[in-house]
Order: C-alpha cells, then structure tokens, then sequence
C-alpha cells in the first residue's frame, strides 16, 4: 500500500538526527503504538458490530469497557498499549492476542539467536543490546523449550518407504549427563528422496559411536516406514556394514571417501597436505576399479616411504571403497562427494563451537535441530539427480516404487 509523500513530509517535519526515527521514543515507536492501537480499536469495532459512539450500539447486549495496558516487544524496543475491552470480555484481539507479550517474530529472533549456538543470558544481552529491550531468562527459556516437543514430534514422523540414498554420520558433543561433562555421539542421518531433495531422518545421542547403536538407529527408521535403501554412505565406523546388512540386506554400503580422505590427512604435515589430497584425489577419481588400484600403487611408491600408514589404510578399507566403481559418474559425484554431511556437519559445528558444554542432551538437540531447520532451507535439488534416477531404475528395477517407475 503506497503512503502519501506528503505524510511522510508532515511526520518528518521536525527530522534532525536518526534518534528522532529509531530512539527510544523516536517515530518508529511512535507509529507502531498509534498503529497497533487503531488496530485494536478496528477489530474490536468489527466484533461489536458497531463503531464507537453510534447509537447502534445502545441496548447491544455488549459495549466497549475501557482499556487495558500491556507492554510490547519487538526488533523496535519495548512499547506500551493501550488495549481495548468489551463488557463480555467476549473480545479476542488478533493482532497481539491474549497473553501475549511479544509480537509475531520476536520468538524467531530468540531462536535464530538460539541456533547460532548463543547462550540464554548471551540472547539476553544481545537482544538488550539491539533492540533495548528487557527480556528475562525465563522468558527465553520459556521459548526454546518450546521446541522440544517440536524436535519429538519431528523425531518420530513417517518416513517414505524408499531414500535411493542414506547418509550416516555421527559427531562428538560436550554434554552434561549424571552430574559430569562427557563427550556424546550425535548420530545423523541424511536420506536422498526419490524426487532429489536431501532431508535429514534423524538425531540421536549416545555415550560413544558404536555400530550396535548404529544398528538401534536403522531399526528405528524401520520402524518408522523406511523400507529399502539402495547405497548408505558411511564412515570406516567398525562393524558398520554388518549392521546395515542386518536390517536392510540388499543396501550396497559406499565407504565415504569424505573420511577416508580426512583420516589419511591427519598423518600429513601441512606443508605436504594439498600434494598428497591431489594424489588421493587420482584414487577415488579414476575411471574404473583397475585403474584406481593403479593409482594406488603409484601413491604407495611415491609416498610410503614417508606416510605409509596411507596406503595400509586405504588398501585395508579397499572392499568399502570400490562399490561406486560400478555406477556411472552422475551417481558416483553424488555418493562420494558426500557435501550433504559435510555442510550439515559444518553448520552444527559451527552452533555448538561456542558452547563449552551442553547442560543436557535436550539443550543439545534443540541447538541441533534448530541449526538443521535453518540449513534445510538452503538446499536444492541434487545436482544430476535425474541421470541418476534413471540409472537406480535400471540397476534396481524391481526394488523400484511403483509410483516412479
């Protein structure tokens, strides 16, 4: 809706300094009162069926009764309203309902605050800091715990009976749990869906990483309809595979070459790091299996004599490595690249760095979840995603849902 120019002159006739507009008791709050006001004063008109002082309103049944005050908050500070009442206290406004005391948005804020990893009294002080506004702990508590049974209800929703693609990763996180600070795995899983769209299926906590648990977590998304994977991607986790054939015997599990690339680093001086990354990278980009074994070789002949538990590695992890060898390279980028757990991986990461320790495994998840809502949005469609389709039909054409054959 286009404003009058003149108005705007009119409002900002006595305009010095940006304090007359966005002060504590500059324009903005000004407006915003005298807006929401009449607001009220409108809806309470439409629900009485009659406008202040008509005589239509004589023998009603029901007539205005006065004001209350209530204190707002908002990104434009703390304002006090003026909000109108009926004799029936029938009224129920819908621009700040009742017991409201923060307008539509300001919880995103504190939650937005919340997922970066911020702490309740660092919420507190920026929101002071900001936006001048007061805003207890309990307040902001109150408002992430909330999301609680949001996260439980996420946790526990259906599933499609298909994911082409699985990948399944865990990380460590500082919590409190009995009275001490440990280290817990966080599990994570990230399904592909048949129309291409990553989608995170779950997070779990539990002491340590460990394939028995791995083994709860796919019984869980069993249980809750997943029926068939083609390819899990996982890490050189032990006993992994065995755990994955259990409960979905037909899944071709694909080491991720994420891990396998980063564990043979962690044996690399920096000055060496990006020589032998581009060396590796020979490896698990060749063109068929014989040729990566040859890539191999050579690696071990240039390198062994300084890093050679490399090579011992990859060659001991070499049956999880060679699976996507057989696909052709619009489903190998997308199975080995791995860039849906490293992002998801990065972004959480990055939530938790300023967090010394969590008080407890729901403050975890919460921060967790939070973080996953806000990177979701940012994802597309795989790249290559049709070819790749079109390849799973004719390699699985009988483990093929029915609706997208």
């Amino acid at each position: 809706m286009a404003i009058d120019p003149k108005v705007i002159d009119k409002l900002l006739a006595d305009y010095e300094k940006p304090e007359d507009i966005i002060g504590d008791n500059g324009l903005l709050k000004q407006l915003t009162k005298a807006l929401v006001e009449r607001a009220l004063q409108a809806e309470l008109t439409t629900h009485l069926g009659y406008e202040k002082h008509s005589p239509e309103g004589h023998n009603s049944g029901n007539s205005r009764n006065g004001e209350s005050r209530k204190r707002l908050k908002g990104d434009f500070g703390t304002v006090e309203i003026a909000v109108p009442r009926d004799r029936e206290a029938s009224f129920e406004p819908k621009m700040v309902p009742k017991g409201s005391t923060r307008f539509a948005g300001f919880d995103d804020k504190i939650l937005s605050l919340y997922a970066r990893g911020m702490t309740t009294r660092e919420i507190q002080g920026h929101l002071e800091e900001m936006y001048q506004v007061e805003v207890s702990p309990t307040l902001i508590s109150n408002v992430t715990e909330a999301v609680i049974e949001e996260v439980k209800a996420w946790q526990s929703r259906p599933l499609d009976e298909v994911y082409p693609i699985v990948y399944l990763d865990a990380l460590v996180v500082k919590m409190r749990a009995d009275g001490r600070v440990e280290n817990r795995a966080v599990y994570v899983a990230i399904g592909v869906t048949m129309e291409g769209h990553k989608e995170v299926l779950g997070l779990w906590t539990s002491a340590n990483e460990g394939a028995k648990f791995w083994l709860q977590v796919l019984t869980e998304l069993q249980n809750r309809g997943l029926k068939d994977i083609f390819i899990a991607c996982v890490d050189g986790l032990k006993g992994f595979p065995q755990a994955i054939e259990t409960v979905y015997p037909k899944t071709t599990v694909q080491l991720c070459i994420v891990h396998m690339v980063r564990a043979s680093l962690n044996y690399v001086n920096w000055q060496e790091r990006k020589l032998v990354a581009a060396d590796l990278k020979s490896i698990y980009r060749a063109s068929t299996m014989e040729e990566a074994e040859r890539q191999l070789a050579e690696f071990a002949a240039k390198w062994d004599n300084k890093y050679p538990t490399i090579s011992a590695l990859w060659r001991r992890n070499w049956p999880g490595v060679i699976p996507f060898f057989q696909f052709p390279p619009e489903i190998r980028k997308i199975v080995y690249t791995t860039n849906a757990i490293e992002s998801l991986n990065m972004s959480l990461r990055k939530a938790i760095k300023t967090r010394g320790a969590f008080p407890s495994e729901d403050a975890a998840l919460k921060v967790m979840y939070l973080a996953l809502r806000n990177l979701a949005k940012k994802w597309h469609t795989l790249q290559g995603w049709k070819e790749a389709l079109n390849r799973f039909a004719l390699l699985w054409e009988d483990r093929f849902p029915e609706q997208c054959a």
